[in-house]
């Protein structure tokens, strides 16, 4: 069973940065993908980046391709997703996810975070 606790959400002002940590603790971290999501009120879980097992793969959403960077330290047991550039409509509670090294990247999780919030101020 693994177990997910995303920080570093916050406030910042649009077109400012945020860098998102999810730290992982009670499985084999080095053999899960991992991907980041989020969601708000009265929408769909949307997908945003996933990085595999091995770390040389990454797969972004077309919203945030160019913007966001997903990375992880296997020694850490961490994944993080740097977020630039940020934009209101970017406002959401961010959620990290965990799956064995199965494909496809963006879908098919199996352990969730309780997520950070996220707030992009005009």
């Amino acid at each position: 069973q693994v177990q997910l606790v995303e920080s570093g959400g916050g406030l910042v002002q649009a077109g400012g940065s945020l860098r998102l940590s999810c730290a992982a603790s009670g499985g084999a971290f080095s053999t899960y993908n991992m991907g980041w999501f989020r969601q708000t009120p009265g929408k769909e879980r949307e997908f945003l980046a996933a990085v595999s097992w091995y770390g040389d793969g990454t797969y972004y959403a077309d919203s945030v391709r160019g913007r966001f960077t997903i990375s992880r330290d296997n020694a850490k047991n961490t994944v993080y997703l740097q977020m630039n550039t940020l934009k209101p409509e970017d406002t959401a509670v961010y959620y990290c996810a965990a799956k064995p090294g199965t494909l496809p990247l963006e879908r098919g999780y199996d352990y969730w975070g309780q997520g950070t919030q996220v707030t992009v101020s005009s």
